[in-house]
């Protein structure tokens, strides 16, 4: 019975969503054109907590004491679902948009919204005209005070843990001397998992670890800053499936018998 109405729910969940991302994002397009997007960045936080609350999620923020809002960063976040950067975009206090994949930009009124509103285009062939085409336009995004949000996996989790990094991200950070701010998105998979089209209540932790400087960051080092970073982000996110998973091995087992 209990599996019965979690389907029902997930149904009028996904309708509700998708009805209000259908309606607000022709809105948000038209103020985008009118206004700079920074006039109304208010409006778009208010969007963002509407899609998770529809989705049936609840959002906590955990800022470490080193975690500077007022600089502006590039945000190194692991990846869980489609939901990411709308949690993310609730939880981080600053004005902040995404590498975002080129071919997205593609995609009828997302793309343009997402044009308009700045985020940088990732191209899908990394050729090296393109991607000194990319790192200029996230240096333009930095200097005009716009952190950036990057998911240095390159996909979504299927099975909750933090996957492998590229280096990419760590490499320009380095290069143009930006600070990195490390998030832990814990319980995002139990909420939603890729694959998968349910919805299951949860509480999403997003933790905001410490701002890293890279003022004295040499090219050599980079590939030990991506290990550091990676831990730190996988941390608490091991730490919650561990504990769903040894919750389940429990409710599995048998009681013993005399």
């Amino acid at each position: 019975m209990k599996r019965v109405w979690l389907v029902i729910r997930s149904a009028f969940l996904w309708t509700v969503s998708l009805l209000n991302f259908g309606i607000s994002v022709p809105i948000l397009v038209v103020l985008a054109f009118v206004f700079d997007p920074k006039k109304h960045d208010w409006l778009q936080r208010a969007f963002c907590r509407r899609i998770v609350f529809f989705a049936g999620a609840r959002v906590r923020i955990v800022a470490s004491p080193g975690f500077d809002p007022k600089r502006t960063s590039i945000i190194i976040s692991n990846h869980v679902n489609l939901f990411d950067p709308f949690v993310l975009y609730c939880a981080i206090p600053q004005f902040t948009r995404g590498w975002e994949l080129e071919s997205h930009f593609k995609i009828p009124i997302y793309g343009l919204l997402m044009k308009r509103f700045g985020n940088v285009p990732v191209p899908d062939v990394r050729r090296p005209s393109d991607l000194k085409r990319m790192w200029r336009l996230t240096k333009d995004a930095i200097d005009g005070g716009m952190s950036l949000i990057v998911f240095p996996e390159g996909k979504r989790t299927r099975d909750g843990r933090v996957g492998e990094f590229e280096l990419g991200a760590f490499r320009l950070a380095q290069q143009l001397n930006i600070p990195l701010v490390p998030v832990s998105i814990v319980g995002s998979f139990q909420h939603h998992a890729t694959g998968n089209w349910m919805f299951w209540p949860a509480e999403i932790t997003v933790h905001l670890h410490d701002t890293i400087d890279l003022s004295n960051l040499r090219k050599e080092h980079v590939p030990a800053l991506r290990d550091r970073v990676h831990g730190l982000i996988s941390k608490p996110v091991d730490a919650a499936l561990d504990v769903m998973e040894n919750q389940k091995e429990a409710s599995t087992e048998e009681p013993a018998t005399n």
